[in-house]
């Protein structure tokens, strides 16, 4: 991967092979599109920054969503995130299927970090263990959040909670 020297290397393939689970992950944090993609610009330019020494590409993931799930909590705690207001929501591009934007709605009802946990577990397929390595937390509050994620899903999906 790379060595620590100052060699060139194919940024085109790094990006391609993050960029999405980075943004991904980002998303789910952050829950708007455009932090999302500046998330992750931001972890790319740390990783051209530090240009740091790893083993292969599953630690070159890892890093790199370290950084970004990193980047991602300290735009949650931005003054500035609290002060602004988000633009027509009428502008997205495709609605989703009925079905999908039920379970999309019931995601983004939950707290950031239990979202970030779910999506790091269920569609990056992390474990706890990981994911607490990643997010600084002990394992038993990942396995926790999970747990409380999954119970108030259950109940938005079941209609007993009010979205």
């Amino acid at each position: 991967m790379n060595d620590g020297s100052r060699r060139p290397m194919d940024w085109e393939a790094l990006l391609f092979r993050n960029e999405n689970h980075m943004y991904r992950a980002a998303l789910a944090i952050l829950g708007n599109r455009e932090e999302a993609r500046d998330a992750v610009q931001d972890a790319l330019l740390k990783y051209l920054e530090k240009r740091p020494a790893l083993k292969d590409e599953e630690h070159e993931r890892a890093w790199l969503l370290r950084v970004t799930v990193n980047g991602c909590k300290s735009r949650l705690r931005s003054p500035w995130r609290k002060r602004r207001v988000e633009l027509c929501a009428a502008l997205e591009t495709a609605a989703p299927e009925e079905a999908d934007h039920e379970e999309l709605l019931a995601l983004e009802a939950l707290p950031d970090q239990d979202r970030a946990a779910i999506h790091l577990h269920y569609y990056e397929g992390y474990t706890t263990a990981e994911i607490a390595a990643m997010t600084g937390e002990a394992e038993g509050t990942v396995r926790s959040r999970l747990h409380r994620a999954r119970q108030k899903l259950r109940r938005i999906l079941e209609g007993e909670d009010a979205i």
